[in-house]
């Protein structure tokens, strides 16, 4: 008897990395977690375990394969981007997996910038912020610089998510939606590798791009089952909205990081919006999308400890603390708010909350309405980076905060003439990585009502 045609999708993040089987109505059947321990670098920096990474993606496929309940149609990958997997001839990694986060050298920095035309020229053609190594590609200028030998052994610098497509395939690719995050690889400007890449060789280590809906044979044993070549995880969880929605709009992806993504503007990235931690990625069908970003899930943690801590509450209460419009008037009327003279460049990098003295507070909920008031400010001086300039509509809110009620209804308060609505959908990285070759495994239509909205209508002249 025939098992439920399924498409097996590796979703890996820095702290969980996770399989699901979706079947053809994109129903999760079923699901596998697993955290590794990180090891080190010959630095002793810390770093993914990617032989870990490798074992269990065998060991994850040889499950399912047993399982006689599914037949696995095709398989596909995302992860976190600015990592690079290092191959040598005979297709091993020769490094351990960069941490993007590790330090890099400020002498090399200021070489590489000042020989390719300055901090502000390259950001701009590459819609990269400079990050250092959250810039991949100079994670490969930096070995060529310190580490010539081990340069020239390199074959292939995969980044991740093709690395492990590659594990299944043998076939090396690079893919638009890796190359296009933040690398300093791409020009934006010219839709091409940056001239950088060409002069220093590096375009030589480089593998053939392929399209992000393009599926390989696949080399691991099994059934007769496609492999896709891997999507950068931000890119993924953005396909199911540019499948369901045609009227153009911006997300607002929320977790440690609330990052605003608007995959209708067009506008060249400007030199205030880079120096904001404003850029560009590429979707999977190769189009831009303007990106901004503040630390709002993580200010959000450090707050509600201080709030409970001082009012001997538990933190778990603020989980769902209902909107009270009363509490916030009062607070606008008697508070300064985190608008005003502050310039936009502030309000990101810090919390107006932080400042506030918390004995001033009647209670915690006034507390912590005072908190999301601020957050909301900092939201907006955010989610403006990307939306001037392009005729948006709707915005949609999905992870953490599109389940906080004070947070919705403030921001549809500060934008009443947009549409404002709370996104939930199970599991969006991985559902757009099955999406983005939905054709070569699903024999049914894509679906449109996988994601389900709540509308916050404007209840509360909410002001800056």
């Amino acid at each position: 008897m025939q098992g439920t045609p399924v498409i097996a999708v590796f979703d890996v993040g820095k702290t969980n990395k996770k399989l699901f089987l979706f079947d053809e109505n994109y129903r999760i059947v079923f699901e596998r977690a697993a955290r590794f321990i990180e090891t080190v670098d010959e630095d002793g920096d810390s770093c993914e375990n990617l032989e870990s990474l490798r074992l269990s993606v065998f060991d994850s496929l040889h499950e399912v394969f047993r399982r006689q309940e599914f037949d696995v149609k095709a398989v596909n990958f995302s992860s976190y981007g600015a990592s690079f997997v290092y191959l040598n001839k005979d297709g091993r990694p020769l490094t351990p997996l960069y941490n993007y986060l590790k330090t890099y050298p400020e002498e090399l920095k200021k070489q590489f910038y000042d020989t390719y035309g300055g901090e502000d020229k390259l950001s701009k053609e590459t819609a990269s912020p400079v990050l250092g190594s959250l810039n991949s590609g100079m994670q490969l200028y930096r070995i060529k610089q310190e580490k010539p030998e081990l340069y020239k052994q390199i074959s292939y610098a995969l980044h991740l998510p093709q690395y492990m497509s590659y594990l299944i395939t043998g076939k090396c690719f690079s893919d638009i939606t890796s190359i296009g995050c933040h690398t300093n690889l791409w020009d934006f400007q010219k839709n091409d590798y940056h001239e950088w890449v060409r002069k220093e060789g590096i375009i030589d280590k480089l593998a053939p791009i392929a399209p992000s809906d393009e599926v390989v044979p696949a080399a691991f044993p099994g059934n007769s089952y496609k492999v896709g070549i891997g999507l950068h995880d931000s890119s993924a969880a953005l396909i199911p909205y540019l499948v369901n929605f045609q009227k153009p709009f911006v997300l607002i992806s929320t977790g440690t990081w609330c990052i605003s993504l608007n995959p209708f503007n067009t506008t060249p990235l400007t030199d205030a919006e880079l120096q904001q931690d404003c850029l560009s990625f590429m979707q999977y069908k190769g189009k831009p999308v303007k990106a901004s970003r503040f630390f709002g899930g993580h200010e959000h943690e450090q707050q509600v400890k201080r709030i409970a801590d001082h009012f001997n509450q538990s933190p778990a209460r603020y989980k769902s603390v209902p909107f009270d419009p009363e509490i916030i008037s009062s607070l606008q009327g008697e508070r300064p708010q985190a608008g005003g003279a502050r310039a936009k460049e502030s309000l990101l990098q810090d919390s107006m909350f932080s400042q506030r003295d918390l004995s001033s507070f009647a209670s915690d909920t006034e507390a912590y309405h005072q908190f999301i008031l601020d957050l909301v400010t900092q939201q907006v001086a955010s989610t403006q980076l990307v939306l001037e300039g392009a005729d948006v509509k709707r915005i949609f809110v999905d992870g953490g905060f599109s389940k906080n009620a004070i947070y919705m209804n403030l921001l549809a308060s500060l934008y009443p003439d947009k549409e404002v609505f709370a996104a939930s959908m199970a599991q969006a990285t991985a559902i757009g990585t099955a999406m983005a070759i939905h054709k070569h495994w699903n024999t049914k239509p894509m679906p449109n009502d996988i994601i389900e909205l709540k509308y916050y209508a404007v209840t509360h002249d909410a002001k800056l």
